[in-house]
Formats: structure tokens, sequence, C-alpha cells
């Protein structure tokens, strides 16, 4: 048996297809498609949690996504285990195991439950004014309890077994809800030809249809008209359909998030099936057809198991075929509860009574409950409900509390209306308006291309909202660029129109009432807590909602939001619409944390980037290092040689003969376009109007505040085409830089950037001998000095494949940097070094690639530069154009901070001892002897033994620097105190020859 709460012949499952599972041990069976929530019920379980702060007894409340009690551990074994699942969206899978949570020892005896009757100490807001004193007791005795308290499930310590995917996807229409509207829709846009994609975060699509048994849509059942619908869908070329998939942000540019649960409801996934996918849409036009979440009514104990809302009892009955009660009643403001109660009664279940608080339901289905037999007691309300794990009774009175009595009942289902699901419509910054009539916030102004259809845009008539959903549909379409016509729009009707609804408390949870009526079920938030937070001084509902931690559980107030405003309102004496609405944030619903990472964890979390020449240098003897994510040759010792020793050869080599050096990880950008120069204009500070075609030019780029942000070597290769070299560790910021500016403040440049760091291999040849090095592999060029001097760039072939070749130089010495497609840098690399090896020259790493650079006085930025240098101060005003109006940076520069003497500049520095190396970050004083905090002129950037000079060198940063040329400071250690004498950054061929050859 799957259940005693089974009904035979009601819902849509196949009762000889049975799956067990286990809850807290207990053995169960369930049907194939049931959700953890509707097996719970179908075996008369009720009671599934504890609440967060007064521990008390919590059932399953609603059948859908904004269950806010109904969370559970679920789990396949040890290591595959997720806490908070919300048991209404878990479907049954065979051997699942299922803990409750958030309970000790047990869940029906629960020690936490003592805060219940401590609940007059725990009053809203409560921590912000405990936990105080004494202070010594913070730390030893606060903080560790409240950690422990904290939460609801036990985070999983095991590593994560499963596999998980992602996918980025373009469409012309993206549909999100997968209901009538939805449908329609995604229906009338595939028609048209358009590209589409709808997903739904339900098994089945079809939305309120799951319910909802009266519909008729072309002569069919709403379901199963639904059912067909998404059948045709998926049979389309032009449609992607995805059930089990929640659409959880709205993000710019009509960008969405979406997270597909694919393995979740299997009981043996296939080996390497992933368990979710992450979609990462890019759509042109988008529909929101997220529906409406009923709200639940605000009375005393509404809390109790066995209280849940009306339409999640008829989901379970019509859909799963279950009963949530034997005796049920009924508490509502709303028509659609009648409905409920009459589903119920067709299915022999006792209805005790209908209790509706107003005077004048809806004519059509008052008819319809009085003819079902079922008592309906207008202008009545429930006062309070009995029973410990279950609710036993409910006492009702008439208006005013006048006629109380005490119904018997083991389930009570409340309705208080129907609140739009706005949430993404707000998260893609679109803004609401209050519609009094009905009470509801509906979307308004749309700031991204999208249109809200069906219940969340407040249409409740089914005609008038196959008719705007069609319409939609095909007009975005049309938008979008399809050109095809659509089909026949579906025709259909209500049973009824729907009418009522209430927002705030009820009869009995007033103002004047001390009574726990819970509108945020996870959080234990009651009315009178939105009370006190108002006579409290709050009066902003962010202030409220924080005071309050109202629509701060996982759920974010889907059930709780319009009754706290409500009620806050009533307080402040202003309308809903003066109290403002709770910003919605993604994601809409939990995400899992291996959703969103994918396969960035482990090794892939942080992933080692190695060059096309890696293997070969480690062949080579190279010792690596890590820059950035990058693996690069450190040096290459030679046997019986330490670092320094090899340092010391390497550099020694490469200015008396040659070096090859693996210069890959620089960035590379192509810079394509008719408008090319002129965004490089604006981008840098320095010209590039004026360089020809075959040449380069060494570039400074600032941030808008002037400072310095990232340099490299640009070659013109045409005059609509550069080749922009960047430092490793900044190519992917400065296209995001390069990206931001274009999008955002010169959008009118016809210009196209392209990240190339991983097309080229790089192999930089240094030193006398590079061009005689190099000649015999050079197809097409002419590299002698005459006709590529410094700074030239040319396009040809190297070792007979396709070559962009710089003359360039980062040590001061004739240079070379050869660009090879990466699919041949390593025979590449092999090739030179080989004849590079025969002729005497030597492999470097980048430790001798700093030595050299430092020698002449060349920056790193990020290393000599710390954010806050201008050009000028890191002496490299040459490059910043005088004759340019505009740059990135330009207004920064004329700052009054940024030109005033006394600024930090860099310098160089000798010891006093020729011997002594100092320490990189090491601080520089003028007086050793003056008192602590002693007066700090700047710090030491990068520091050497250079062989080549036959002492220590340094570079620093001083303030005045290059006022105090000559002059002698002092870098204090723990253990002595070094003197320096400040000089110029140029420490070898000061004249500069030696780079022309």
């Amino acid at each position: 048996m799957s259940g005693a709460n089974r009904i035979p012949g009601k819902g849509r499952l196949t009762p000889a297809r049975t799956a067990r599972f286990t809850v807290d041990g207990r053995i169960l069976t369930a049907l194939e498609g049931d959700s953890v929530a509707s097996a719970l019920l179908a075996n008369g379980i009720h009671l599934v949690g504890r609440s967060f702060k007064y521990h008390r007894p919590r059932g399953i409340l609603t059948a859908g996504p904004e269950e806010p009690n109904a969370l559970l551990d679920i789990s396949r074994d040890s290591a595959r285990r997720q806490p908070n699942v919300r048991a209404p969206v878990q479907e049954v899978f065979d051997g699942m195991r299922v803990q409750t949570q958030n309970r000790w020892p047990s869940l029906s005896m629960d020690i936490g439950a003592v805060n219940d009757l401590m609940s007059p100490f725990f009053a809203a807001g409560f921590y912000y004014k405990t936990f105080m004193w004494p202070k010594s007791f913070w730390h030893k005795i606060y903080e560790p309890i409240i950690r422990r308290a904290a939460g609801l499930g036990v985070a999983p310590t095991e590593d994560d077994t499963d596999h998980y995917a992602n996918r980025y996807a373009h469409c012309d229409v993206m549909v999100v809800g997968g209901g009538v509207a939805g449908l329609t829709a995604a229906l009338a846009a595939a028609e048209t030809g358009a590209s589409v994609i709808i997903c739904d975060e339900q098994p089945e699509m079809g939305g309120a249809f799951h319910y909802d048994t009266g519909a008729v849509i072309d002569g069919q059942n709403g379901y199963d008209w639904a059912q067909a619908t998404v059948a045709k869908l998926n049979t389309m070329d032009n449609v992607t359909v995805l059930p089990r998939t929640t659409a959880f942000g709205y993000y710019n540019h009509n960008f969405l998030g979406l997270a597909e649960r694919i393995t979740d409801h299997i009981a043996k996934p296939a080996k390497g099936s992933p368990r979710e996918r992450l979609w990462q849409v890019r759509a042109k036009k988008v529909v929101l057809a997220t529906g409406a979440i009923e709200r639940h009514m605000v009375f005393a104990n509404n809390d109790r198991p066995g209280i849940m809302l009306a339409s999640a009892a008829r989901t379970y009955l019509n859909h799963y075929g279950v009963a949530v009660g034997a005796k049920v009643a009924i508490y509502t403001a709303h028509d659609s509860a009648y409905e409920a109660a009459i589903d119920l009664k067709k299915a022999g279940v006792q209805i005790v009574a209908i209790i509706d608080s107003r005077r004048n339901p809806g004519a059509g289905v008052m008819a319809d409950a009085q003819a079902a037999g079922i008592e309906v007691l207008t202008e009545h309300c429930v006062l309070d409900t009995a029973g410990r794990l279950r609710v036993k009774s409910i006492t009702i009175a008439s208006k005013g509390g006048f006629d109380r009595r005490k119904l018997a009942v083991d389930a009570l289902l409340m309705s208080g209306g129907w609140t739009p699901s706005v949430h993404l419509f707000s998260q893609s910054r679109g803004k609401l308006r209050f519609e009094a009539t009905t009470q509801r916030f509906l979307p308004d102004i749309y700031v991204q291309d999208s249109i809200c259809i069906g219940a969340c845009n407040g249409t409740d008539d089914m005609h008038e909202l196959l008719v705007e959903a069609y319409a939609s549909g095909a007009r975005l379409a049309k938008e979008a660029g399809a050109e095809g016509e659509s089909g026949g729009q579906p025709s259909g009707a209500n049973t009824h129109i729907w009418t009522g609804g209430m927002i705030g408390a009820a009869e009995g949870a007033g103002p004047d009432d001390a009574v726990k009526a819970f509108i945020d079920f996870q959080h234990d938030v009651c009315a009178k807590d939105i009370r006190l937070a108002v006579r409290e001084g709050m009066h902003s509902i962010e202030h409220i909602k924080r005071f309050t931690t109202n629509g701060m559980a996982s759920d974010q107030g889907k059930l709780s939001n319009m009754h706290g405003l409500a009620i806050a309102a009533e307080m402040l004496g202003k309308e809903i619409p003066q109290v403002g609405l709770t910003t919605f944030r993604a994601p809409y619903t939990p995400v899992t944390f291996g959703t969103l990472i994918n396969h960035s964890r482990g090794e892939l979390f942080d992933p080692t980037r190695k060059t096309p020449m890696h293997d070969l240098e480690t062949a080579l003897g190279a010792d690596f290092e890590d820059v950035g994510n990058w693996k690069r040759a450190w040096y290459y010792p030679k046997p019986g040689e330490d670092m320094h020793a090899a340092v010391n050869r390497e550099c020694k080599t490469v200015r008396e003969v040659a070096g090859v050096f693996n210069a890959s990880t620089l960035g590379k950008i192509e810079v394509v376009g008719p408008d090319a120069a002129k965004f490089l204009n604006l981008i840098y500070t320095n010209p590039w109007d004026s360089l020809k075609p075959g040449k380069c030019r060494y570039g400074i780029m600032t941030r808008d505040d002037g400072f310095i942000y990232d340099d490299g070597v640009v070659g013109r290769l045409a005059e609509d085409r550069f080749h922009v070299t960047t430092t490793t560790g900044g190519a992917a910021r400065v296209l995001n830089h390069m990206e931001d500016y274009l999008q955002t403040e010169f959008p009118e440049l016809k210009v196209w950037l392209t990240s190339a760091s991983e097309q080229w291999a790089v192999i930089a040849v240094q030193g006398p001998k590079a061009c005689e090095i190099i000649e015999p592999f050079v197809e097409g060029i002419d590299i002698s000095n005459e006709a590529f001097p410094h700074m030239s760039v040319a396009e040809g072939k190297f070792c007979g494949v396709p070559t962009r070749l710089f003359r360039v130089s980062f040590t001061g010495e004739v240079g070379f940097e050869i660009n090879v497609p990466a699919d041949y840098g390593a025979s590449v690399f092999e090739a030179v070094w080989k004849r590079a090896e025969s002729m005497g020259a030597c492999l470097y790493g980048t430790e001798t690639m700093h030595v050299l650079r430092a020698e002449k006085g060349y920056i790193i930025v990020g290393q000599d530069t710390d954010g806050t240098l201008t050009p000028d101060d890191a002496n490299y005003g040459w490059a910043v154009s005088k004759k340019k109006t505009d740059f990135v940076g330009i207004r920064g520069l004329k700052r009054p901070d940024l030109v005033k003497e006394g600024r930090k500049q860099l310098v160089g520095l000798y010891t006093k001892d020729p011997n002594e190396v100092l320490e990189e970050g090491a601080q520089i004083v003028t007086n050793p002897n003056q008192p602590k905090p002693m007066t700090m002129l700047g710090h030491v950037t990068s520091s050497y033994w250079s062989e080549n000079l036959g002492r220590s060198i340094a570079i620093a940063m001083v303030a005045g620097g290059r006022a105090r040329m000559g002059e002698t400071l002092y870098v204090p250690m723990p253990d002595k105190t070094i003197s320096v004498e400040v000089t110029d950054m140029v420490f070898f061929d000061k004249e500069g020859g030696r780079i022309h050859g």
C-alpha cells in the first residue's frame, strides 16, 4: 500500500508503480511521481519539522516552492546528502533517505520546544538588546550558543560525488512558467518560427491545472490540454522544453539563470549523468508567466500541523490522489477555497464547515457549496486552534467574537487570496503598482524587454488570459525577428471567476490581541511582532523586515510579505503603497552550490593554466612558480646550481649572448574596427593616431581616478587592427575594462574586442645574438636593423607557420617576441632553443626576467605600483599625451592631490654595502633614530642581486623621490638598519644603446 489516505480513482499517478523510502528510519511506500510531501500525507504524516525560533511543531503548508515548513534532509548515501530540501518540490525515488531537521532528540519530543514556553523573552528584535552584558560572555558563552542554534539543517561534511553541468543558450523568446499562460505564449511564439525556451519548476507542466479540474480549453480538460501542448512543443525543433527547471534570477540585458533538476527524481542515475544543470540564457524577449501564490490566513495558532493552504490540499487530492484529512474545515476570505472544499466533498471527505470572513462570497461558489451539502458560515472567523502535534479542533465565532464554539477537525484549509508572483519582474528592476480593489501589487513599468502575462499580471478571467498570452507570444516573436504566422488562439473558460481576498491579520489577531498569529512560519514572526517593530520606531518596511526577520527565511517572504505590509500600514496609519515593498533578490528559490559552481571544484576550483610549452620546459629542467593561475618557468638550474646561481648565470648569459624565454602568458587582445585607433586613444594615456602600421608603442592605461591600471606594448597591424598586450595577471580585467567603456561610454564606436591570450604562443629571444638566432627561421620579413628597428611588428612565417613578429624588449637588449599559433608553440620553442643552445645562449625564467627589467628600470604593474601611482609618479609622465582632450583618467590626473609636490615616486636605491640585498616591502625612513611610530617615506617595491653589476639594486616608492637624488635614507630591519642612496631607476646601460644592437 502507498498510504492509507490514498483515495482510489483520484489523482494522476499509477498505483502499480511504487517506490520505497525512509523517514527518520521508518520505511514508507510511495507512488512513482509522488513528491515527498504527498507521500508523507498519503501515509498520514503531517508533522515534518520544527520552527526555527520557538521549535513549534510544523506541518506541510503548501504544494509548491513557497513551502516554509517542510524542509528536510534528503540523501542517497552519506556523500550525496542535501539539507533544507522542500518536501513539495522533491520527488520520491526508490531508496531515498529522508531525515527531519531542527529537533532533538526526536521530532515528536523536541527539547527545543522549551523556547515556546519562554517566548515572552524572545520577542522580535530581542537579539539587538540582549547578549550585551557582561562583555566577557560574548566569545565564550553567547556566540557559541548562537552559532549552534543558527540554521535549520546540518551542512554536509563529505565531498559531493555528484556531477553538475552548465549550458549557455540564446533564444528569441524565453518563457518562464509552464501554466496555461506560459504554454499559450510559447506555442504562439514557436509557430512563427522563433526560437523558444520554456521552463517550469514542476515535473509536468500545467501550472494551476495540477489542482484545478474545472477549467476547459479547446474542449479538453485543462491538464490534458497542457500535456498535449507540451507534447506539441516537444516535436518542434525551434523549442526547448525544460520541466523541473526553476528560473531563479533575472539579470541585466535579458540574462536569466535557470536551475534544472536532472536526476534528483531517479533512483539509479546513469553513471556520469549530471545531477543538476545551470542554464545561462540570453533572450531577445522574455515572457514572465509566473502565476500567483495563495496566501494563508493570519489567526491565533495558525501553524499547527494539519493546517495548510486550500490550493495545496486540492493539489494533493486531484494530482496525487491524497486526502489531507478525514474531517476538514475551511477558513477563507476568497472563493478559491470553496472549490477545494467541493472537490474534497466529492471525493468522500467530510467537510465540517466553510468559515468565511466575508458577508457575501461569490454567488457561484456559494451555490455549488450549498448544493454539495456543505455548511457555509459567512461573517465568521477562526479564533484559535488546538492540538499538540496535529490540529484537533478549531474555535470559531461570528464577527465580534460572538457565538463561540469548537469544531473537531483533523485538517484546516485556509485561503486569504492570491499574491501575483512578481519576483522575477522585480529582479529585472521593473516597477510595481498597487491595485487597491484587489489589494495586490502588479507589474507596471518595464525596464527590460519583457512582458508579464496571466495571474502574475492580475489577469484572472481565462478567456482574457488566453487572449493576452497568445497575443504577447506572437508579438514578441515578431519583434525578435520571426516572420511566420501563429496558429489559432485557444479558447476556454473558468468554472468561476474568483472574488474576495484579504491581507493582514484576521479577527482575533488584531492590535489588542497578544496571540501567536504567524505571518512568517519559518522564522516564527507573528502579527504582534510587526506591531512591536512599529512601536519601537521602525517605520520603513526594510527596517521592519530586519527587526523582525519577516521575509528573511529561505522562502523570502513569498507567503508573509503582503501580510507584514498590511499590518505595518495599519499601525502606521498609512496606505500600503506609502509603506512600500521589500526588495526581491535572486535566487527566487535556493540553488545548490553544486549547480552554481559546476565543475569549478577540487583541482578545477582554481584551475592551473599551462602554456603550450609547459611539458617541454619541464623536460628541460625548469622549476616553476605560480603567477596567478599560470605555471611559469621560474629558472632553469643546471646540476649543482641553486636558484641564485642559476639566475646569476642566466642574467650574465642573456647580456653577453642571448636568452630564450616563454612569454606566452602575456595578455593579448585583438582590437579591430574602423574606430579602433580612436578607441585606444580614449583607453590609453598616449596617442595612437600617429602610430603607423608595422610599428609598436608602449602604452599606459589609467582608471578614472588617474592611477595606473595596466601597461603593455601595442602593435598596429593595419589601419583598423591592433594587437594589444597586457600584463599576465591583467588580461581578463583589462578586457573587461575595455568592454565596459565600449558598451557604456563609447557605444557609438565601431570596434570589436577579442581575447587572443590563448591563441598565440610567444617565444621571446633577447640578447646581442638574438637576431642571429632567429634569422634562419624567419620567412617574408626583413629583420635587419634598418628594415625592422626596435618597436616594429610584422606578419610573416616562422618555422613555416604563421607569425606575428615583434621587435620589442623587456631586458634592454636586442629583443624579438615570436607569436605563433598555440598549437605550434612547443615545436617552434624547441627549434629556437636548439639553435640558441648551439650558439651559447640559455633558457631563462621569470626571476631572471625580473632582474633584467629592474636593471633597466622597467616597472611591473602590480609590483612597483599599488593603485595609487600616476604615470608621472612612476617616471612615465612622457607617456601621457599633452594634446589629447579626453581619455580615461584625464580628469583624475588633474586633481590637485595628484599634481602636488611630495607625492610618492619611484626611484632607484643603492645600498651603501653593495652586497646587502633589501627585502621587498621594507619601509624607508629619513631618520632611523626617530621615536616610534616612525614617519615612513615609502617602501621597497623590487630588490635583486645584479650579477651584471656585481651589486644589489632596488626600486622603491619614496615620498618626493625625484627631489632626493643622492640623498641617504634608511631601511630599518628587525636586526639592523640599512643605509641606502637614492638614485635614478636605470642601473644598466643608461644610454640605452644596446637595445638597438
